[in-house]
């Protein structure tokens, strides 16, 4: 008995969907994130407008004040769909995973002085919460923004903030054996402090803000712009002997600013360079922010390094230069 083994070549007969195809131009080869991304959110046939905003449908273009012919336009030069996203960030994570291991084998944070443990406990530890607000602001995007090519990396940016919070919430179970006092004391800090009452009533003023894109200039220039980079950039000489030990344990937050910016600068200058009107409405909102970011940081900057606020003002400084960068009129 012979067995004869031949292989049959099945050309298929379309490239990609049909949606897909009518954006590229003609029945060409996608990417998956193409096909994750473009025109998947729905815009008709919906049965009814939602009770708790009855003025608009359920996706709706007028949620924003600024104006665009095509919110496909703005992409993510990242090019992140589900699967992309959580692959890079599990590898992230996993450098996180080591960094704590090699920090607790050799009781890196345990023998940091008081002086350190001090700053850490009231200058990063509180944080946490300003990483809280950035998961809420996110998630609030996403439900109100338009069009997939925003809708679904502002979903995955609000993983990446509760991350965040959940890895200062590990630095603080590190700092005090396991018991969970730190983080005791870091909410108390946050609610109490009045080096913090300025950074957490701009992040509570962000949460009422209803025009989506609005808010998420106040996050991504305002809040990360400015707020996270302070934290994590200029306030690194308060935490003396264990700098280099914090620098470690929040590797993941200094490549997630680098990265994340791309997206965010690409998606303001996108939209900003649509219309005068977009540029005129972006660049107020990011002037107000950053200015609001800049004043809310000082008395940390104060209390944290001793230095009048001048840290703040070299963060807010750098905002405002990125955001020149982008187009805007600041």
């Amino acid at each position: 008995m012979s067995v004869d083994i031949k292989t049959v070549d099945i050309e298929q007969k379309r490239q990609t969907f049909g949606h897909v195809a009518r954006r590229l131009g003609g029945d060409k080869p996608a990417s998956r994130y193409q096909e994750a991304t473009f025109d998947i959110q729905p815009t008709a046939n919906f049965h009814y407008k939602p009770y708790w905003e009855p003025e608009y449908w359920t996706y709706d273009t007028r949620k924003t004040a600024v104006v665009m012919v095509d919110w496909y336009k703005p992409l993510d030069p990242r090019q992140y769909y589900y699967a992309a996203y959580n692959i890079a960030r599990a590898n992230m994570n996993q450098a996180v995973d080591r960094n704590f291991t090699f920090v607790e084998e050799r009781g890196l944070l345990a023998n940091a002085t008081n002086t350190a443990r001090a700053a850490i406990e009231r200058g990063l530890l509180p944080a946490r919460h300003l990483h809280w607000g950035g998961n809420m602001n996110m998630t609030e995007m996403c439900q109100r923004g338009y069009g997939t090519a925003i809708t679904a990396p502002c979903i995955f940016s609000a993983g990446d903030q509760l991350g965040m919070a959940q890895i200062i919430s590990r630095i603080g179970l590190v700092l005090d054996g396991q018991t969970g006092n730190a983080l005791d004391a870091a909410k108390k800090v946050w609610l109490e402090d009045p080096a913090w009452q300025g950074v957490r009533r701009l992040i509570e003023d962000t949460f009422v803000e209803r025009d989506w894109f609005h808010l998420y200039v106040a996050q991504t220039i305002g809040v990360n712009g400015v707020l996270l980079d302070f934290i994590y950039k200029y306030a690194e000489p308060a935490w003396s002997d264990a700098g280099l030990t914090i620098a470690m344990l929040t590797e993941f937050m200094q490549d997630w600013r680098a990265e994340e910016s791309r997206w965010s600068d690409s998606v303001v200058k996108t939209v900003a360079a649509e219309s005068e009107h977009n540029k005129q409405l972006v660049s107020q909102w990011a002037s107000h922010w950053i200015g609001r970011a800049v004043e809310a940081a000082k008395p940390l900057s104060a209390a944290l390094i001793g230095d009048d606020g001048n840290a703040a003002e070299a963060a807010g400084e750098a905002a405002r230069t990125r955001a020149r960068a982008l187009g805007l009129a600041l």
